[in-house]
């Protein structure tokens, strides 16, 4: 004997496959959406920065940090904060695939951080740490004067203490100054430390060494009459 409940029973499941079969494509975007988001996870860049020259935490420092996509070289900034009196700094981002970050650390009166973070150098696994340290700047104002000028007279001086290998350094070579010379230049420096150079009047007996201590956010001077 034919059952209605059979019949029934084979109307409920066939509806029920219908709709398991509309609705199949949103359940598996769904499920792929919340799998893509679990796995992406975010990267957490943090650390100190250090200020060398009073030997504190550098306080009231502006930190970027840029993103760098594969195969470009253009900079996307991500993010931007103001380091307090801990000199701590923090940023969480999307691990989203790229060549590499940038972070720039800037203060009135200190030398600038550019520091490069690689994408296969950072985990999800943990806080990734870099801490970085920087220093105070001063000047110098080396002043030379040639008090009986004579056209071929030549001095020489080359730098033996003093900041090396900056934007704004001046140069470690030895340096000639001809003739008739009245003139002042402007060398950066580390704040706190020693400026020193040796020179040379060729020709002469006159030569030696003359240094300052330059300190930081000042300018003191060094002069040579010869």
């Amino acid at each position: 004997m034919f059952s209605t409940n059979n019949c029934w029973n084979e109307k409920v499941n066939l509806t029920l496959i219908k709709l398991l079969m509309r609705f199949l494509p949103i359940i598996f975007l769904i499920l792929l959406a919340i799998s893509c988001k679990k796995g992406q996870a975010d990267f957490v860049l943090k650390g100190t920065i250090t200020d060398l020259t009073f030997n504190q935490n550098l306080n009231g420092a502006e930190i970027k940090l840029y993103q760098v996509p594969v195969a470009t070289t253009q900079q996307q900034l991500i993010s931007t904060t103001t380091i307090g009196t801990d000199g701590a700094y923090s940023f969480t981002f999307p691990r989203d695939r790229m060549e590499k970050y940038i972070i720039t650390i800037n203060k009135t009166n200190y030398f600038e951080i550019i520091e490069t973070v690689y994408f296969s150098d950072l985990t999800t696994k943990e806080d990734n740490i870099r801490n970085y340290s920087t220093k105070a700047k001063a000047w110098v104002k080396l002043v030379f004067f040639n008090s009986s000028p004579m056209p071929g007279d030549q001095l020489k001086y080359i730098k033996q203490a003093g900041k090396e290998g900056c934007a704004e350094c001046c140069s470690d070579a030895e340096q000639l100054l001809n003739g008739p010379v009245n003139t002042s230049i402007y060398c950066i420096n580390d704040g706190n430390t020693d400026y020193s150079y040796y020179y040379w009047v060729l020709g002469t007996g006159n030569q030696g060494l003359k240094s300052a201590y330059t300190t930081a956010f000042d300018t003191v001077e060094i002069s040579l009459t010869y």
